[in-house]
């Protein structure tokens, strides 16, 4: 396995400035490198304390000047919210800019308040999302980029600077609901995944995901990434009390965002699979629910992450664990590509955590 850090731009800070935050931020990506991780990738988010980075390109073009050979991911782009030329033009410059270290991760959004700010109808956001997602691939493989369908139609132009290498083994799709999975296998591309419940009930959907590929492409998909959140500490109390603090409070955070007290994912075209997870957490109530989210994260003693980590060695070899990043006073972090606690320094105290954007 591989280890990265998801940067997402959290700030529920009462001190600290939107600004502020953000630098804090970036530098926890800068020091990703140093500390021996081996990817650290941007969310994509706008208009709330929730997660605030409109261009995911733009704070990893900063980044790819400020280091030399981690990976670079889009963690992700969210393809309704976005042209398509654009999103191949972007990805191919920070691509020449970081020589070859960029990922490519894409999505198609799920928080109403997000679709509502950019004056999109939620109930488009499937076939939007195919058709873009469809465009945007081809064109990073051929450097041309035409379409006819209903939403981006485009005439032929040629991407500029052309794209110099493949995207094919470094593309992915956040897969959180059936149709997104399907989608993932139909265009052979990774599939992104974030924990929200015990791995072993996350298995089915990558068993779906790697079934489909092999029926429509042959062969063995590329091993899919987990988004987790990852607290270790030698001491068992601490770690248990900071984890489950930050998680709950990140899980409240989740469910003011995507409105998962609501009932609306019920009647949104294409979100359907979202409306069951939503009437789980209001019949459970914010509480038991947010005790359950903790308990499905990786969080303790180094010994203890590692007792629990044995079902991870069974799935497909290669797979990524993204930690994600917070602010220093947050001693929490996102996402993890491994199952190791902190890459070289077993023996310190590590804040990694993952995420549960189901972007």
């Amino acid at each position: 396995m591989k280890v990265g850090v998801l940067l997402v731009f959290q700030n529920w800070h009462a001190d600290m400035s939107d600004e502020e935050m953000f630098r804090s931020e970036i530098r926890l990506g800068e020091m990703a490198e140093t500390l021996g991780y081996d990817s650290v990738w941007s969310v994509e988010h706008h208009f709330d304390d929730y997660s605030m980075c409109p261009d995911a390109t733009q704070a990893l073009t900063y980044l790819a000047g400020r280091t030399s050979s981690i990976k670079l991911g889009t963690g992700a782009v969210i393809l309704p919210w976005n042209d398509p030329l654009r999103v191949a033009e972007k990805i191919a410059l920070l691509d020449h800019l970081a020589e070859g270290r960029v990922i490519f991760g894409m999505g198609r959004g799920l928080a109403r308040m997000e679709y509502t700010g950019f004056r999109q109808d939620m109930n488009e956001a499937r076939e939007r999302f195919d058709e873009s997602a469809a465009m945007i691939t081809t064109a990073l493989e051929t450097g041309i980029m035409e379409n006819d369908g209903p939403f981006y139609p485009q005439p032929r132009v040629e991407l500029r600077p052309r794209p110099s290498r493949s995207f094919k083994d470094r593309t992915y799709s956040v897969a959180m609901s059936p149709d997104s999975i399907d989608e993932a296998a139909h265009l052979g591309i990774g599939m992104m995944t974030f924990l929200q419940r015990s791995l072993a009930d996350h298995m089915p959907s990558v068993e779906q995901y790697r079934e489909l590929y092999r029926a429509e492409h042959g062969g063995e998909p590329k091993p899919p990434i987990f988004a987790e959140f990852l607290y270790c500490n030698a001491d068992a109390e601490e770690a248990e009390d900071v984890a489950r603090r930050h998680l709950a409070q990140y899980f409240l955070s989740v469910v003011k965002h995507y409105e998962f007290s609501g009932t609306h994912f019920g009647e949104t075209k294409g979100y359907q699979a979202y409306d069951e997870g939503a009437r789980m957490i209001r019949e459970a109530g914010l509480e038991a629910a947010a005790a359950a989210y903790a308990d499905a994260q990786p969080w303790g003693t180094p010994e203890q992450i590692a007792r629990s980590s044995p079902p991870r060695t069974r799935l497909p070899a290669g797979s990524t664990s993204t930690s994600c990043s917070a602010t220093p006073d947050c001693r929490s972090t996102r996402s993890r590509r491994a199952s190791r606690c902190s890459p070289r320094r077993s023996s310190r105290r590590s804040t990694s955590t993952s995420a549960t954007d189901p972007t």
